[in-house]
């Protein structure tokens, strides 16, 4: 009889926390920059807003100083 040599090879493989844990950080990630970049959007645009409005009222202002001085030179 002949001897028969049977060589197992067992391949462990590792948990995975470790791959779990950097998806979770890209998660994370990714949440905090969309975060920041929509307040950022937000804030430029809040601050577009009370530019126009600062310049509608310094234009109604003007108009209002425009008929005044026609007035007075009207002599009304």
């Amino acid at each position: 009889m002949a001897n028969e040599r049977i060589d197992v090879v067992e391949t462990r493989r590792g948990s995975g926390t470790a791959g779990w844990m950097i998806a979770l950080l890209l998660v994370v990630a990714l949440v905090l920059g969309v975060l920041f970049f929509s307040r950022m959007t937000s804030s430029e645009t809040a601050k577009d807003n009370a530019v126009a409005n600062a310049a509608q009222s310094v234009g109604s202002a003007a108009k209002d100083v425009g008929s005044a001085a026609k007035d007075a030179a009207d002599g009304k």
